[in-house]
């Protein structure tokens, strides 16, 4: 088992059930592939620069554990999924 952090950007424009909603998906895919570390919620930033014409997300960062080949499925879900904006999956040094 491996430790990582991965940082997810959902669009502004989603209500609150929704972002709310697409987090959890996140959530029970790590939780059913490892175990959770900690979860911390940034909420509504402004962005360094537009993504898709949005000046604003809604930023989340989950530590978590699970086995080496868990984040590739996890970025591929990212990238799939409507309303992620920007992700990314960085692995801790033991």
């Amino acid at each position: 088992m491996a430790k990582y952090e991965t940082m997810l950007i959902t669009s502004a424009a989603l209500d609150e059930e929704t972002t709310a909603a697409l987090v959890g998906k996140f959530k029970s895919l790590i939780e059913a592939n490892g175990t959770i570390d900690s979860i911390d919620e940034w909420g509504k930033r402004r962005l360094a620069y537009p993504i898709n014409d949005e000046e604003e997300g809604v930023y989340t960062v989950i530590d978590f554990t699970s086995e080496p080949s868990f984040p590739a499925e996890l970025d591929r879900v990212y990238k799939i999924t409507e309303g992620v904006m920007r992700s990314l999956i960085i692995a801790h040094e033991e």
